[in-house]
């Protein structure tokens, strides 16, 4: 079922971009009374699920879920179509218009998309606010993670700043991605009431960025292991563990943060345990518990603080801007770095199977249209890229014509989409070959 949810989230997710960055095309060639043959959500070779034709337009749904299409008349586009190309040029196609014409059609899908992000990010801020954690709740400092190690961290430093830049948020990810995106040279931590610099390795961009250590992180809050709830009929409820004791030891080993006990429980998987539990009247007993498979006993641990904090309307849409251009900003630098070879590409690369893992199985709203405003920025963005075949490389011979006055011949833009096309389809080969490999 997880994979199913991966699935429908990274489907709906595309649709809405598609259907929208289409619609940047279709809503300008209309105005330009320009004949859109076809408008089809997924790809339709030799049949569709559904098609209805209205007025000029052919609207119809394909049966490859990915991607989209406008087939707009006198157009050297994905159809190929040099039937109609060879008939002279009618009133109502896209070549008979005028070049500032044909450039608003060719740049409105990559503006919707780029607009849809900060629209996006803007909704979420309005809607959900910011919640964060606070550095001072985070009495206890963090929990070093082997990356961290790398960087000369220990459990039980507090975050200052990274590469000069104040950490405000107790959040590993923007300590990461000063030193990725921007370059910081040097940490300084809190520790034991004295700060401390850190200089940055040259080799922890790459150990960063590797393919294998997604998803790791640099640290972690260290947090105090308090028993918050004992779960009904679990195994600890069952041994006798109850509210308002808590575990000092797991087979006789001491243990004074939740990474510990949750380290502990991960060696004894499947196994009765002894615990070392100390009550709420500070007596202390041992208490022998069914590990299970899963490495849990059936108890909740303290939580630290959330930080929330509500915006209105104009400031949402503000800091969704912001949000929106920072990131395509991260994204540019991150492209940089990968063609100044501090970033490897295969690590960076991932066909729709890594998009896809992006998402919360567990079907995260939240999760969703934040991926969603990403991947409509990256839309726009790599749609723009001077490459035949995209919207960039059709925007790319219309500015020369429009500051030479001479227009690329229909062979020409034949010859180069061929080419677009080609690469595009090894790019995406390159990128499945990838995620295929890593499987294995």
């Amino acid at each position: 079922m997880d994979k199913v949810s991966l699935a429908l989230q990274l489907i709906l997710s595309l649709s809405i971009l598609v259907v929208l960055h289409e619609l940047g095309h279709y809503l300008p060639a209309k105005w330009f009374k320009t004949r859109v043959e076809k408008f089809y959500l997924f790809f339709d070779p030799y049949f569709s699920l559904f098609k209805k034709k209205i007025g000029d337009t052919e609207w119809g749904i394909g049966w490859i879920p990915f991607g989209g299409y406008v087939k707009i008349s006198g157009m050297i586009d994905e159809s190929m179509d040099k039937e109609q190309m060879k008939l002279p040029p009618q009133p109502w196609e896209f070549r008979s218009k005028k070049a500032w014409q044909r450039l608003i059609i060719m740049i409105g899908g990559v503006t919707v998309n780029f607009f849809l992000g900060l629209l996006i990010f803007a909704g979420m801020i309005y809607y959900w606010g910011e919640t964060y954690i606070k550095p001072d709740d985070v009495k206890y400092g963090m929990v070093v993670d082997s990356l961290g190690m790398e960087l000369g961290l220990q459990d039980g430093d507090k975050i200052v700043s990274a590469g000069g830049v104040p950490v405000v948020k107790f959040n590993a990810g923007v300590v990461a991605k000063e030193i990725i995106i921007n370059e910081a040279k040097e940490i300084i931590v809190d520790r034991k009431g004295q700060q401390v610099t850190l200089n940055v390795p040259p080799t922890l961009v790459a150990e960063l960025t590797k393919y294998e250590n997604k998803g790791k992180s640099l640290f972690y809050p260290r947090i105090p292991m308090n028993i918050m709830e004992v779960s009904p009929d679990g195994p600890a409820e069952k041994s006798g563990l109850k509210q308002g004791m808590n575990i000092i030891a797991v087979n006789g080993k001491p243990i004074a943060f939740q990474h510990e006990f949750r380290k502990a429980l991960q060696d004894f998987k499947g196994k009765n345990t002894d615990f070392t539990v100390i009550t709420a009247t500070s007596d202390t007993l041992t208490k022998q518990i069914a590990v299970s498979d899963e490495g849990k006993i059936g108890i909740a641990m303290e939580q630290l603080p959330l930080s929330s904090e509500k915006f209105g309307l104009l400031a949402s849409i503000s800091k969704g801007s912001k949000m929106g251009v920072n990131f395509l900003g991260d994204q540019l630098k991150a492209f940089g770095q990968m063609f100044s070879g501090k970033i490897k590409a295969k690590d960076s690369l991932g066909s729709v199977f890594s998009i896809a893992s992006m998402f919360d199985t567990g079907w995260d709203w939240r999760v969703f249209w934040n991926i969603t405003a990403s991947l409509s920025i990256l839309l726009a963005f790599f749609n723009l890229l001077p490459i035949p075949a995209l919207d960039g490389g059709y925007v790319v011979f219309l500015l020369w014509e429009v500051i030479t006055g001479r227009v690329p011949s229909d062979k020409f833009m034949e010859v180069v989409n061929y080419i677009g096309f080609f690469l595009l389809i090894g790019l995406m080969i390159f990128a499945l070959g990838l995620d295929i490999s890593r499987l294995f």
